[in-house]
């Protein structure tokens, strides 16, 4: 199978791996030439993703940052081959999902929204690697929800990254629930550490803060772009955990112990519920 990634960020250039392994001829395109000539030195590609190639693909992952692979699909959306299955690979889902669908129609491919659930706090094909997303989750945007045998497809076209399961949802849904477990973690991680005990923490810190800061060490660039994309669901999130957090603020103020004590219980059991 050809396989085209248009991207070979982290995201991307792990794709490249994954497939590559596999045995699949991977023809990869990136902004940068340096990355470009280093997935070509070193064998992650077999070939430049271009207008003259893209036809040949029968998978093609677009692993850009949300409005750059919206422009990129408009792009070359005439070149892909009518038997191609074209899986986009962002953060968000509303926007380039709409596009795609459109898109796909237009010109007979077939489009399904992706999101890997796997990654790291840093950047770049130097972090790529093959086993980024094994047993990892993955969620699937499809045009349709009903189809069994076209969901078994798709499945089947992702094998080589070694997902361990799959969840299918709408791109609204699934914005509203990556507002919580993602978007939100980052947004409190990022500010956890502004304040300026945390240049003194060394000595006096352990699992607790690791867990806390891990993702404060971000991509800013394509933060702010999710982030403001995906607004509304993420103002939900920080509304609710703001107007939570000065419960328990005030409780602390106040000596009030019954009060902290009943935030703290009922804080346990939501994460024994959640989480078993």
């Amino acid at each position: 199978m050809t396989v085209g990634i248009c991207g070979l960020g982290l995201i991307g250039g792990s794709m490249a791996k994954a497939y590559k392994e596999s045995g699949h001829r991977v023809l990869g395109y990136d902004i940068n030439d340096s990355t470009l000539g280093y997935c070509s030195l070193a064998g992650i590609t077999d070939g430049v993703l271009d207008e003259s190639t893209i036809g040949e693909c029968e998978l093609l992952f677009v692993a850009l940052y949300p409005v750059a692979s919206i422009k990129y699909l408009e792009d070359v959306a005439r070149l892909i081959n009518k038997n191609a299955t074209v899986i986009d690979l962002c953060g968000t889902k509303a926007k380039i999902c709409e596009c795609g669908f459109a898109l796909a129609k237009q010109y007979g491919f077939t489009f399904v929204g992706g999101h890997p659930m796997a990654g790291t706090q840093y950047s770049g094909i130097k972090y790529a690697r093959a086993s980024l997303f094994k047993n990892a989750p993955m969620v699937l945007v499809p045009p349709i929800y009903d189809d069994i045998s076209f969901l078994d497809k798709i499945k089947q076209l992702l094998a080589p990254a070694g997902f361990g399961r799959f969840s299918v949802t709408t791109a609204q849904k699934h914005d509203e629930m990556i507002a919580f477990t993602s978007q939100l973690a980052h947004v409190v991680s990022n500010a956890y550490v502004k304040t300026p005990t945390a240049q003194n923490h060394k000595g006096f810190s352990a699992g607790s803060y690791k867990d806390m800061t891990r993702v404060a060490w971000l991509n800013e660039n394509m933060w702010t772009e999710l982030f403001l994309e995906n607004r509304e669901p993420l103002l939900y999130e920080l509304d609710n955990i703001i107007s939570s957090l000065s419960e328990y603020r005030d409780a602390i103020a106040n000596e009030d112990a019954d009060t902290l004590r009943g935030l703290l219980r009922d804080g346990r059991i939501a994460k024994e519920k959640v989480d078993g």
